[in-house]
């Protein structure tokens, strides 16, 4: 939720005000990630001397702060580390001095930026004051940069190498996080560490790469006794990257030696998220769990600390290399255009998106789809007994909106389970289950966990993402990319779209082998056809949507949407979206519950929404409809163009007709665009709204 942002260059002359502005730009590039305060450790004027600059609130504020300090900016470095980060508040409220980096004292001999939650750092904290130590902020990660300090004092002879004191001082952690250490003893070098949060490394060099992976040095490893050649094993999953076929020493693949064998001038960029590296390079390594990485003279090593006692890992954390793959998001998808927020860019890339989920997967000829990435699962995942979906949020609410069609079409009972929940309840699991997990970030913190449950099991696996080399890309045994292109607005919109549509597919395409459903996959592969023509046509209603929102919703300050079958989800996923943008109450209810509850808030006064385009359940949902007017309300209905079975002067939103499974596709974009006009009207950050991050990497 945090982002970690460094910047490591070696043989490569930058003077200070390029690189506080290379960091600067790195945070700025993931505040969509939400934060409350921003700060960077840079090397100071003295040998040995570390500097901080810190300031809460946006980037804006961290920028005017250096730039009105006395510090020389014109000072060159032709080899340095630094490191830069934008909090999210766990522990202790927004302040300067809670603000990270974090220092083990004044004297910043070791500074740490962190994602992610230590939840045993009272206990740390507690054990280091009673040796003295003093603690200057509430945070947990004020705790681990002084443990560091602690177990360099007393070393015997402090010879200890600095990846070696950080695998003593991750021994000692409980939690989930991702770390960068810089300190004064150990100059131009850096140490990264994860364990169930995201860290990518982008590298840079002008000449070509000897070599396109790093290999792995394994605790207890005598690399450099033998020069052992390397084969990179298969990956664990259809999803992983490939990997590279070149048979390579050892030491050729950490030095990233050019074509003539000799150090060359190189760049690191040590990254929470892709988006803070494209604009540098689109050469990446992703990190994985328990992984930790050293930066030192053009070097990178990656290290695993091996644990007794330690689980049973993954296929893809038992691999012997980390391949560096090609980021193939381009610099204007994370950028605004035209559009005053990423939300309405992303609401308007709609059409696109959903063009792109079904790119090379959908003949519409033929009335075939293929997902390469479950071709080889298909018959264990019709053997299963039953389908588990397993998600939060918005993902969630696309599992919802599936859940009947998949019953449908492949006649095997479907669940579907909120992470959080299906861990709390320790939910059973067989061999014979299939569970599905869907993130956007492919890194949220409780849908990893229960993916983790779910392999202790024996379940197959399978990854509905939309990061490529994210964890639940990587640890499940087989999945598929949406292929939304990157999503920066906190609110998902183009994600759920490619969402709905990627399990839709994966439904189809395991219904293939039934003949009875053909004209019923047809039906359903000609609506795929129409539907970018159709949601472009929903998007020419924005004008009537922003008049909507200012003129009958302008002073409401809570809402209802209603709806029934396959419209439930499109209501849960409006009333979340209205939530979390105009802060709004807003509830989405099941029609089919009015009667149980929910009708007692009705009068004139409660705004509703009700979705009625047609479907098997109209009669039912008109039903409804009538409940609500015979107490005075003046509902807003979204429905079919051409419908006409309403109150002359009721106030409609008219969408497109399609096949019904296909419909909250198009029903829910309306929700989508009053959301944001709601927000906009009030004032709010659309693209940041208050106490939300996008990538939720805690629990």
């Amino acid at each position: 939720m945090c982002g970690i942002f460094a910047y490591c260059n070696f043989l490569v002359e930058k003077d200070r005000k390029c690189i506080c502005e290379t960091l600067c730009n790195g945070l700025s590039r993931l505040e969509y990630r939400g934060y409350d305060s921003a700060g960077i450790g840079i090397d100071g004027d003295k040998p040995g001397e570390i500097v901080l600059f810190k300031e809460v609130g946006k980037v804006a504020g961290l920028r005017k702060r250096i730039a009105d300090s006395t510090i020389n900016t014109s000072k060159t470095f032709v080899s340095q580390c630094s490191i830069a980060h934008t909090r999210w508040a766990t522990h202790g409220v927004p302040s300067v001095v809670n603000c990270h980096p974090l220092r083990s004292e004044p004297s910043n001999e070791f500074i740490v930026v962190h994602n992610g939650i230590v939840t045993n750092s009272a206990e740390l904290r507690l054990v280091l004051q009673k040796r003295g130590y003093k603690f200057e902020s509430e945070t947990d990660t004020e705790a681990v940069a002084i443990l560091m300090k602690y177990i360099y004092d007393t070393q015997p002879s402090k010879q200890a190498n600095f990846t070696d004191l950080v695998k003593a001082v991750l021994k000692e952690l409980e939690g989930s996080f991702a770390f960068v250490f810089k300190s004064v003893h150990y100059p131009n070098e850096i140490v990264t560490a994860r364990r169930g949060s995201p860290l990518l490394i982008g590298v840079k060099t002008e000449k070509k790469l000897k070599v396109d992976f790093v290999d792995v040095e394994f605790a207890g490893e005598a690399s450099e006794a033998k020069p052992d050649l390397l084969v990179p094993p298969s990956p664990a999953g259809l999803l992983a990257a490939p990997t590279s076929s070149s048979h390579i020493m050892r030491s050729q693949s950490r030095a990233f030696m050019s074509e003539d064998g000799l150090p060359q001038p190189i760049e690191f960029f040590i990254a929470s998220d892709a988006s803070a590296i494209v604009e540098h390079t689109k050469r990446v390594l992703y990190l994985e769990d328990d992984d930790i990485a050293h930066i030192a003279a053009g070097e990178l090593h990656i290290h695993r600390l091996r644990r007794n006692g330690e689980g049973t890992q993954t296929p893809s954390q038992a691999a012997a290399t980390r391949n560096i793959e090609t980021l193939e998001i381009e610099m204007a998808e994370i950028m605004k255009g035209k559009f005053d927020h990423f939300m309405q860019k992303e609401i308007y890339e709609q059409p696109e998106s959903v063009v792109n989920t079904m790119r090379g997967r959908v003949n519409f000829d033929k009335h075939q789809i293929t997902l390469g990435g479950l071709r080889a699962y298909l018959p264990i995942i019709r053997r299963g007994r039953r389908i588990v979906f397993i998600a939060c949020g918005t993902s969630y609410h696309s599992c919802i909106a599936t859940r009947a069609i998949f019953e449908e079409l492949t006649e095997i009972p479907v669940s579907v389970e909120l992470a959080s929940d299906f861990l709390d309840r320790k939910t059973p699991i067989f061999r014979d289950d299939v569970c599905v997990f869907l993130s956007q970030s492919g890194e949220t913190a409780d849908t990893i966990l229960s993916l983790r449950y779910c392999l202790e099991r024996g379940a197959l696996c399978v990854g509905v993402v939309n990061t490529v080399g994210s964890t639940i890309s990587r640890e499940t045994h087989c999945g598929v990319h949406i292929n939304a292109g990157p999503e920066i607005g906190v609110a998902s919109t183009k994600a759920y779209t490619s969402q709905y549509i990627a399990l839709l597919m994966m439904a189809i395409q395991l219904s293939e082998d039934r003949i009875s459903l053909t004209e019923r996959r047809q039906q359903i592969i000609d609506g795929l056809h129409a539907l970018p023509g159709q949601i472009k046509q929903v998007l020419e209603e924005d004008k009537a949507l922003q008049q909507l929102a200012t003129s009958v919703l302008a002073n409401s300050r809570s809402l209802l949407i209603l709806g029934r079958g396959l419209q439930y989800a499109t209501c849960l996923e409006g009333a979340l979206k209205i939530k979390e943008i105009s802060y709004m109450h807003s509830e989405g209810i099941l029609a089919g519950e009015l009667k149980h509850g929910p009708l007692a808030l009705i009068d004139e006064n409660m705004p509703v929404i009700i979705i009625m385009t047609r479907d098997s359940l109209y009669p039912k949902v008109k039903s409804a409809l009538a409940q609500i007017t015979a107490r005075k309300a003046q509902p807003i209905i979204i429905c079919c163009e051409g419908d006409a079975d309403f109150p002359k002067d009721a106030k409609t939103i008219r969408v497109p007709s399609t096949v019904d499974c296909l419909q909250g596709l198009l029903n829910i974009i309306p929700l989508q665009l009053l959301s944001y006009h709601l927000a906009i009207k009030n004032g709010f950050d659309v693209d940041f709204p208050r106490n939300l991050a996008k990538s939720v990497t805690t629990e």
